[in-house]
């Protein structure tokens, strides 16, 4: 039987019914973050990618799910395997799980700990999809995303988080996914867009969001989604981790949505919706490996370096010449890297484990160790994602043609549009205005609001 799971015996822990309902809601508030990811990218572009950029996060939903069930679980939460992979032939298919059996060590069934991790793994590479829009073949990109959590995705989780994987094993700190959600995509990111190039008209054409309530309503079904997230990857209620990580979620994402907006006003002159929107994004980012780790104080700290230092990087891309469409880099990248790295700082020794920072008499042990996991995942997935989207660019072809972008690729990829007016009436109407008395020229038209 595999080392992760145990059966339900008076010598072993017994099935929680508390924990197990939260884990199922958080899981299902995970699951909420995809769609929330879609209306917050697909808010940020034109109009004529909106549906497009909805349905490169909501195909994750389908791909992952049955490569999970079918062998990625396996793969991630298995037996190890040389401390980079792991294996287990009864994960296969979910087959050999009975609905008795406990994840090792904790109360929730086994296939609790399954669909929350599921969820996981379906929102990575859905985060990837904000770098490369208007540009790419859905056909393409389904499968960059099938290849990639093979490859990429389920062997780093294993790595961070699996029994045996060797960041795991070194003391890394990633509560929620610093390296193995945030770093990963960000890094994946970066490697496709430096092979297909930029879009037509970068650093020429504005290219504004064009519903900002929609970046909105986004945003805030992120941040909610987040508090699954984060307080769920404890697996449990039992001894109050959870509850301090809740609380530094919140604190942090309100930080950095006051520090962006304060970069926003100081470099720019004023407050945006958009900035407070990716403000909230780039804290929670920064917070998801952290936040177990550290005070709320230390929280508001994380936050406010996250928020700033995150507006800084969005606009590295004009500098350095790569199109990260939304920011992917800028915040996912960036914030992971930030929220990794500030653990080796703010870690109180109190919360879930007794490793210290820097700053609480840890010295430079723990800050080390956090820049070979920020560093070794970086590598990894910025190298191998190059790599598969260079494959696919020279076999299939990952970019749509020029016109085809031009136009729109939601037209082109989905035969839709995201707004159809044909339906709604003019704005004005024609009013006929007769000749003035006495005289004989003809009756004029003259157009009026309606």
């Amino acid at each position: 039987m595999p080392p992760g799971i145990t059966t339900l015996a008076a010598d072993t822990p017994q099935l929680s019914a508390a924990n197990t309902g939260f884990m199922l809601i958080c899981s299902a508030l995970v699951m909420l973050m995809t769609p929330g990811l879609a209306f917050f990218y697909g808010g940020m572009v034109r109009v004529k990618s909106t549906l497009n950029m909805l349905m490169m996060s909501f195909i994750s939903l389908g791909i992952v799910t049955i490569l999970w069930v079918l062998y990625g679980f396996s793969l991630a939460f298995g037996s190890d395997i040389g401390s980079v992979i792991g294996w287990s032939s009864d994960f296969v298919g979910l087959s050999g799980i009975g609905v008795t059996e406990l994840w090792d060590g904790y109360t929730i069934p086994v296939y609790v700990f399954a669909v929350f991790q599921l969820m996981f793994a379906i929102l990575t590479p859905a985060l990837i999809s904000g770098a490369l829009a208007d540009r790419v073949k859905f056909t393409s990109w389904a499968l960059f995303i099938a290849l990639w959590v093979t490859v990429v995705y389920f062997p780093v989780a294993h790595w961070v988080w699996g029994a045996g994987g060797w960041l795991f094993e070194l003391g890394v700190i990633d509560f929620a996914g610093g390296t193995a959600v945030h770093i990963n995509a960000g890094a994946a990111a970066l490697g496709v867009i430096l092979v297909i190039g930029k879009r037509v008209g970068f650093k020429k054409d504005p290219m504004r969001p064009h519903s900002l309530p929609l970046v909105m309503l986004g945003a805030a079904l992120l941040w909610f989604g987040w508090f699954g997230f984060n307080a769920g990857s404890w697996l449990g209620n039992d001894d109050g981790v959870g509850a301090v990580m809740f609380v530094n979620t919140q604190v942090a994402t309100g930080a950095a949505v006051l520090g962006w907006l304060a970069y926003e006003k100081i470099r720019h002159g004023s407050f945006t919706t958009l900035g407070a929107a990716s403000g909230a994004v780039a804290g929670l980012v920064a917070i998801t490996p952290a936040g177990g780790a550290i005070s709320p104080l230390g929280a508001i700290a994380v936050g406010v370096i996250a928020g700033v230092v995150c507006a800084m990087a969005v606009g590295l891309k004009y500098k350095f010449g790569y199109d990260d469409s939304l920011d992917v880099v800028g915040v996912h990248l960036v914030g992971g890297i930030l929220g990794s790295l500030l653990v080796g700082f703010f870690a109180t020794g109190g919360v879930q484990s007794d490793a210290k920072g820097l700053f609480y008499g840890g010295g430079l042990d723990q800050l080390g160790k956090q820049a070979v996991g920020v560093f070794a995942v970086l590598a990894y997935s910025l190298v191998v994602s190059a790599v598969l989207a260079f494959v696919l660019d020279r076999t299939i072809g990952m970019r749509v043609s020029e016109d085809d972008e031009v136009s729109g690729i939601d037209q082109v990829e989905h035969a839709e549009t995201a707004y159809d007016f044909s339906g709604a009436g003019g704005g004005s109407a024609t009013r006929t205005t007769p000749p003035a008395p006495g005289t004989t020229a003809a009756p004029t038209n003259k157009k009026v609001d309606a």
